[in-house]
């Protein structure tokens, strides 16, 4: 893969049919939108959980469907030129809420999804990865190159997909992107992540209860993540195929997010309490390798996230927030009972 992050041309739309499963997910919500600005045809499959936020398109097609089900993922991905895979049970806890569940659209339903790419001649396929597949690391600036060490099954999964899309891709091109972890505002809203979960309770209870406090997280706003989707499916092949790519922002503390939180807030009465926690998740991500090889310049912060996550409050866009089981996927995947 050839390094030279300077001076490209992109070719506009080289995919102009995009699939998406899990489209109407929280990165979704704000993807959808943005590839439809762009002019692309896109066509979202979704089981629709947490409603639908995407509204209506003429280049927008909504497919009802579970990856699970082989017959009807490959029929619905027929005649499209790349393919995006959003579609996973998407935090730890919902994973450990019924782990054969998890393991089962997760994994299992990643070779469905991997030959409906291939057998469809899918020209990419861009899987969404996460910064969680390195495990505790004690060095920072952790890069692609470093060893994965998933300590939790809904990160083991992610590690073993990639090596099942590394061993059995053929020529198809294929991209993967290692997240961090999301924050900012989106039509189908996540409250049970760490910025926004954060926000939420500052704005409601006007208290911010800190688990711990030292566990680092590697932050990425949404729209920054969108921006990478986007750069994922502009990218020439000869730069970008096979890759692997950290996706993070900014690397801080469950303590220096809460006080970031308190700060762009804007009211000092609001308190922050330290909670003692077993959680020793913690992650320390380094994204050189995105702005070198595809140029990729961040722009949006956490304290963009939280403004966000304040106007959408004050605007009423957000309905109980600590309780509605939409913004929340371990409450959602109770209600549903999905199996």
């Amino acid at each position: 893969m050839r390094e030279n992050s300077k001076n490209r041309n992109y070719k506009s739309l080289q995919f102009n049919k995009i699939f998406i499963t899990g489209g109407a997910g929280y990165v979704g919500s704000a993807l959808v939108p943005r590839l439809l600005e762009r002019g692309h045809e896109v066509t979202v499959y979704d089981l629709f959980l947490y409603e639908d936020t995407l509204g209506d398109h003429p280049k927008l097609k909504k497919i009802r469907g579970d990856i699970r089900n082989r017959d009807l993922l490959l029929e619905s991905a027929k005649m499209h030129d790349a393919f995006i895979h959003l579609a996973c049970i998407s935090n730890d806890p919902s994973f450990d809420l019924d782990p054969e569940l998890g393991k089962s659209i997760n994994y299992d339903a990643f070779f469905n999804v991997l030959d409906s790419a291939k057998l469809n001649n899918v020209k990419r396929l861009i899987y969404a990865s996460s910064a969680s597949v390195y495990g505790i690391k004690k060095e920072k600036n952790v890069n692609e190159e470093a060893t994965l060490e998933p300590i939790t099954d809904y990160a083991k999964y992610k590690a073993e997909c990639e090596k099942i899309l590394s061993e059995e891709s053929g020529d198809m091109e294929y991209v993967i992107l290692r997240p961090a972890t999301l924050c900012g505002y989106a039509p189908r809203l996540r409250l049970d992540l760490s910025v926004n979960i954060l926000t939420i309770n500052a704005l409601v209870n006007r208290k911010i209860k800190v688990f711990g406090g030292n566990q680092f997280r590697p932050n990425l706003n949404i729209k920054d993540m969108v921006r990478a989707y986007e750069l994922a499916l502009d990218s020439p092949e000869d730069i970008i195929n096979k890759g692997v790519f950290n996706v993070g922002y900014q690397n801080l503390t469950i303590m220096q997010i809460a006080n970031a939180v308190k700060e762009v807030l804007g009211d000092k009465s609001i308190e922050i309490e330290i909670v003692p926690t077993d959680d020793k998740r913690s992650y320390h991500i380094n994204s050189d390798k995105i702005k070198r090889i595809l140029g990729f310049k961040f722009k949006y912060g956490v304290e963009d996230a939280v403004k966000s996550l304040l106007n959408a409050f004050n605007d009423g866009l957000i309905s109980d927030g600590l309780n509605n089981p939409f913004y929340h996927n371990i409450k959602r995947m109770k209600e549903v009972n999905l199996n």
